[in-house]
């Protein structure tokens, strides 16, 4: 389901992979996160994704009331508190995708599928 606003002269539609772009986009430049991760099902493997396919380490749910339900599948800097990383990734990704879409984040799920070292 896509996301609708309702404007004076029609309806503005928003295409999910639209919002997943962007929010991987906010995600990365986070404090902590190394980048999205793509778990493939078939092995259980863990792999980092490049900037170019940020948006398939997100899935993007759009519920009856027209609010954003996202899921982030992330790295992790070593180090550094997962608790302080996630309550970055939040506070931002809120701030910045509700201002972008015009829609409000109902919630965010964060996963960590890994853990790298800092370069």
């Amino acid at each position: 389901m896509n996301g609708r606003i309702d404007s004076g002269l029609g309806q503005i539609v928003i295409d999910t992979d639209v919002i997943a772009t962007y929010a991987g986009s906010v995600a990365v430049e986070c404090f902590g996160i190394i980048g999205m991760a793509a778990v493939s099902m078939k092995d259980g493997l863990v792999k980092l994704l490049h900037r170019d396919s940020l948006k398939h380490g997100i899935s993007v749910i759009i519920t009856e009331e027209n609010k954003i339900r996202l899921n982030f599948h992330v790295i992790v800097a070593y180090g550094i508190n997962i608790s302080t990383i996630a309550d970055n990734l939040v506070s931002n990704v809120k701030y910045k995708v509700e201002a972008f879409t015009g829609m409000e984040i109902e919630k965010i799920n964060i996963y960590v599928e890994g853990v790298r070292a800092i370069d």
